[in-house]
């Protein structure tokens, strides 16, 4: 029988860590950190989606900025294709940043207002260099196929869209250079439900096409049980829990994934699976001193590829 194919990893982060300073006294002085991402590690697979998920401010989207290096991470790796972002000077970072991209939550902040549709899609293959003229322009009509956008819509403004319209224009924008890499950084909680859907669906479609691989940022369990092949769970910086979506799902074994699963809205309360979990105790604060070295996060594996924080 022919031995089932290793998936391969794009996107390999080692012991991420971001912090940032907080000033206090007459001179502005750093007196702590805010810990935003704390050891943070975690594989992602050619064409699989990873989601992290957690409440407002446990990191989430500090984590997919630090992978990008739109902030610059304190400490650890960050290897695609074996190749560590961190490590690169920035000219070769921006000949990187064309394997990875981002899709911001709010598509009327991301979208410059006072230009057309069509220059801000065209705008990555323009600084990249790679088309221009005639063919600039057959790659923009493309890309707006790709998203199932009107042609016509390439002469419009940004308020002339609905969100999620626009969300489709931040998509054609991101898929200009090909990327490899995707983080949706809570792309479609800004939308309605309906149009949620719409755009989920597409995202998937992408990512079956091109084999596209997505960090899928969302504090929404139904929208990540959805999209998800793998599932990190956040909390105040640290991944507490990791692991294929039906493990997370049909068997959380973190106190903190138990209560955020039972926080999740249900037609009927009385089919709830789980219950919030006393035995969870919050931690008060994110902020350390100057020179405070937490312990380093210590995993066990409750299943294959299913880990809990101990």
């Amino acid at each position: 029988a022919a031995k089932p194919r290793m998936a391969k990893v794009l996107l390999e982060v080692r012991n991420l860590t971001t912090r940032f300073p907080v000033k206090g006294g007459i001179l502005r002085r750093t007196v702590a950190q805010v810990h935003a991402v704390e050891d943070v590690s975690f594989t992602i697979n050619v064409g699989e989606t990873l989601a992290l998920v957690g409440e407002s401010g446990c990191g989430k989207s500090s984590c997919g900025r630090s992978i990008l290096r739109l902030i610059e991470p304190t400490s650890g790796e960050i290897l695609i294709n074996g190749n560590d972002i961190r490590a690169l000077s920035r000219p070769d970072l921006r000949r990187a940043r064309a394997d990875m991209q981002m899709v911001f939550q709010d598509p009327f902040a991301s979208l410059n207002p006072y230009r057309r549709l069509k220059a801000q899609v065209a705008e990555p293959l323009q600084n990249f260099g790679l088309a221009s003229g005639a063919e600039l322009e057959a790659r923009v009509l493309d890309l707006f196929d790709r998203v199932r956008l009107p042609r016509d819509f390439m002469n419009r403004y940004p308020h002339e869209l609905s969100g999620g319209q626009r969300q489709r224009v931040a998509i054609a924008r991101a898929l200009a250079l090909n990327p490899k890499l995707i983080v949706a950084d809570e792309a479609v909680s800004a939308l309605d439900v309906s149009v949620q859907a719409q755009v989920l669906n597409l995202m998937m479609e992408l990512q079956e096409d091109l084999g596209l691989s997505y960090l899928f940022i969302s504090h929404d369990m139904a929208v990540v049980e959805r999209v998800a092949h793998q599932v990190g769970v956040m909390y105040l910086g640290r991944i507490v829990e990791i692991g294929p979506r039906a493990a997370i799902f049909d068997n959380p074994s973190h106190a903190y994934t138990r209560s955020l699963l039972s926080a999740v809205p249900i037609a009927d309360p009385a089919k709830r699976r789980f219950e919030g979990d006393l035995n969870f105790k919050p931690i008060s604060s994110p902020i350390f001193p100057l020179g405070h070295q937490p312990a380093k996060s210590q995993y066990s594996q409750v299943a294959p590829g299913h880990y809990v924080l101990t």
